[in-house]
């Protein structure tokens, strides 16, 4: 199997030119940010990516974690990676400083969800739940429940998870069952959630869950939730963990992949109640769980980067390797590795250039995060925040989306050792199929994206977004490179379509939503697609711009040629999807249901 190695170079690279490190280092609280910093950063993560994670990856696939009665006992060597990654302060990188983080911004907290994701994506499972426990938390608890919980999930010593779906309620969740009734400062919560990720497990001292319910009189519907949080074990006032709390992991699934990620079904309340405390407002726990669900939505879309990533490694490995055939323009005959056949490379150049528009697109949209957290105007906090509202769907939507495509050419490129479990490249597949379909499917990205934040504005963000890529048109002609000049045509041609798509959704969504949202999906894809070419545009005018100035020139070489392959061979789509799209898949809507 091929070994892990972090993408630092290009890691740098986005960070630096395109998600603008140093304007980043300028917000308020983040003046420690140097590129030294940055550097050393991106360094020790990825040595802790393929020195700890990695050799678990497989193993953990392979033997998975376990139920037993008395709790889920966690893969073999994934509590002792733990440990260290608690110990190395890993967990609190970006974490608020009040109650112990590091607070390094979101776009070099990206770099390592990255890494973590594509060294062993089963193990990163556990981290990216509990980041979003402490933002729900940290947006809408009590001070006293800050002070009592954020300090000990900062740190890592206890772990946090995420409790919405029920066994009639699965993204329908004004059906949940669970309900829950006051007894003095606390409540008592009774019912059962599947499908809950590290939902239990020996890695951590405690495990604390953020959990819907409902309330004795809580209207019906959406409206009617609220958000607990019930601990594995009691929390005494001293901080000290207290008595074990009514709430149990019953069964563990067995899955396609992530073997080594524990999907729990969890019982709250057995015997005489789960112990829980009102996070927020009464009957507004949809709305407080947003808070956790979209900060996960973003590192989900990290997450199907990590995994192409993985897998275009082990396929660019492969290829460099395995000897088959004769190259067509070799006069000699002698037999080449697989590297030299022209499709192998349109395989590999397909899934690398998509993998450098994910990572540009997912790192400028966590530098979003950080303006829109922390810019000292409060309007360009508005259009930052805006920014990262209509895009996370398409994060989410659209990486992980690639990210299956991506592993799948990887096993395609291994050819029949591919369909061998031995090469890992199967993994890499089971694995991210997963990522589509929680924290929301492709659908409801899609339908969030269409719904919600396109029609929410009138289509404002994505004008203003539209406008910042003509920018890059412009840019683009200004240069007069040849290879820049061949990427501004293909991204003109793309930026119409998103444009001409725009318009026509914004007539459609009022008129007729079901007619738009089954055209959602295509959408969803076109915006990712155009949003990564602009990114590959703007990468490839950074790279020209600093031509022949250091020793990097083959990397920004490789840069360029790079973007023009995806303006080439993936833009396109984007002409393709718009014509889908303007049909409204309109021949869905004529079939009975019968007739399918």
């Amino acid at each position: 199997m091929t070994t892990y190695l972090a993408p630092v170079r290009d890691m740098h690279f986005v960070i630096n030119e395109l998600a603008d490190l140093r304007a980043v280092a300028a917000l308020p609280g983040y003046e420690e940010v140097t590129p030294d910093l940055t550097a050393a950063v991106l360094e020790e993560a990825a040595k802790f990516a393929g020195e700890v994670l990695a050799p678990l990856n497989k193993l953990g696939d392979e033997r998975g974690a376990s139920w037993t009665k008395d709790g889920v006992v966690a893969a073999e060597g994934f509590g002792a990676a733990y440990r260290q990654f608690v110990d190395n302060g890993w967990n609190a990188l970006s974490g608020d400083p009040e109650h112990g983080g590091q607070g390094l911004p979101n776009v070099l907290a990206a770099a390592a969800v990255e890494m973590w994701n594509s060294a062993n994506m089963a193990f990163a499972l556990c981290p990216l739940l509990t980041a979003g426990a402490m933002e729900a938390i940290k947006a809408h608890a009590s001070s006293e429940l800050k002070n009592r919980y954020l300090p000990r999930l900062v740190s890592g010593d206890w772990t946090g998870t995420m409790n919405l779906t029920e066994p009639q309620a699965g993204s329908d969740l004004s059906s949940i069952r669970t309900r829950t009734v006051p007894e003095g400062d606390h409540y008592r919560i009774h019912g059962q959630k599947i499908f809950i990720t590290w939902g239990d497990h020996d890695m951590a001292d405690n495990v604390v869950h953020l959990v819907l319910a409902r309330l004795p009189d809580a209207p019906e519907g959406t409206r009617g939730i609220s958000l607990f949080v019930v601990p594995k074990f009691l929390v005494n006032a001293d901080g000290s963990l207290g008595v074990r709390n009514d709430v149990h992991c019953t069964s563990i699934e067995h899955k396609l992949g992530i073997h080594a990620s524990p999907t729990c079904v969890m019982t709250f309340g057995d015997k005489e109640g789960a112990i829980g405390y009102l996070v927020g407002k009464a009957n507004h726990g949809l709305a407080h769980m947003f808070t956790m669900m979209n900060e996960a939505r973003q590192k989900i879309g990290l997450q199907g980067l990590g995994i192409a990533e993985r897998a275009y490694q082990a396929a660019r490995d492969y290829a460099k390797e395995r000897i088959q055939g004769r190259s067509t323009g070799q006069k000699s005959g002698d037999r080449v590795t697989i590297i030299h056949h022209p499709d192998v490379r349109r395989m590999l150049l397909t899934m690398k250039s998509q993998i450098e528009a994910m990572r540009a697109f997912g790192y400028v949209l966590a530098a979003d995060i950080d303006f829109a957290e922390r810019h000292a105007d409060s309007a360009e906090r508005r259009h930052r925040q805006a920014r990262v509202d209509l895009l996370t769907p398409v994060l989410k939507g659209w990486c992980t989306e690639l990210g299956v495509e991506i592993a799948s050419l990887g096993v395609q490129v291994h050819g029949g050792m591919g369909f061998i479990e031995e090469t890992g490249a199967c993994q890499y597949l089971r694995d991210s199929r997963i990522a589509p379909i929680y924290e929301g499917t492709t659908g409801i990205q899609a339908g969030d994206l269409v719904g919600r934040k396109l029609a929410i504005d009138s289509g404002r963000a994505i004008r203003t977004l539209v406008d910042e890529m003509r920018k890059a048109e412009a840019d683009l002609s200004a240069v007069g490179s040849n290879e820049l000049g061949i990427i501004r045509e293909h991204l003109t041609e793309a930026v119409d379509a998103l444009e001409q798509a725009t318009g026509w959704m914004l007539q459609t969504i009022g008129r007729d939503p079901d007619v738009a949202l089954a055209a959602s999906v295509s959408y969803m894809m076109l915006t990712g697609y155009v949003c990564g070419g602009w990114q590959m545009a703007r990468a490839g005018l950074a790279a020209k711009a600093k031509s022949g100035s250091d020793s990097d020139e083959a990397f920004r070489r490789a840069k360029i040629a790079t973007a023009q392959f995806y303006a080439e061979q993936i833009l396109p789509k984007t002409i393709a999807l718009a014509r889908i799209i303007r049909s409204g898949a309109s021949t869905g809507a004529t079939l009975q249901t019968e007739e399918f």
